[in-house]
């Protein structure tokens, strides 16, 4: 039987699990990996696997990166990107080409099957968004973002470079 709280009603108290993030971390990677499974899935149709789609976008946003600065907006480690690129160029979405100012520096750029995969991988993550928020209002879906938002500024502002805009992603540290 629960506690009569200060207003006479019973109540639970709030677990101390709640409180400290116990479970938390779980709880996000395990959202985290069924959404990542779930846009998988969904980008089969483009013959795109995980990850590729994120160097697809990033290119489609600033055409002619190097793979390292791929990797840092991306977030993950450079021989990681050199992979991934390597199998998209295999695949015919990205072509490397030298850099024009500096002969030293192999660029990634996007092939025209490339630029034609960008509506697809947008509907894809589309489709996963919704599958994802089925049942969850439209202020739960805001709320959750706002408080996932909080918690990745959180996480950053606590790593040794210190808050987003000058630190390293937090899988770097991982």
């Amino acid at each position: 039987m629960g506690k009569k709280n200060k207003d006479g009603k019973k109540g639970k108290k709030k677990s101390r699990e709640a409180s400290n993030g116990a479970g938390l971390a779980s709880a996000v990677i395990n959202a985290a990996r069924s959404m990542r499974t779930v846009l998988s899935r969904n980008l089969l149709a483009t013959g795109l696997y995980a990850g590729q789609d994120g160097v697809i976008l990033a290119l489609a946003e600033a055409d002619g990166l190097t793979a390292g600065a791929l990797a840092a907006r991306l977030g993950v480690k450079a021989p990681t990107m050199t992979r991934t690129i390597g199998r998209l160029e295999a695949q015919g979405f990205v072509e490397r080409r030298p850099d024009g100012d500096d002969g030293r520096l192999t660029v990634v750029h996007l092939t025209e099957a490339g630029r034609a995969s960008l509506d697809a991988i947008a509907e894809a993550g589309r489709t996963s968004e919704r599958q994802a928020a089925e049942g969850l209002s439209e202020k739960d879906v805001r709320t959750l973002l706002k408080l996932l938002r909080a918690m990745d500024e959180n996480l950053h502002a606590n790593l040794p470079d210190g808050p987003r805009n000058g630190g390293k992603a937090v899988a770097d540290e991982i």
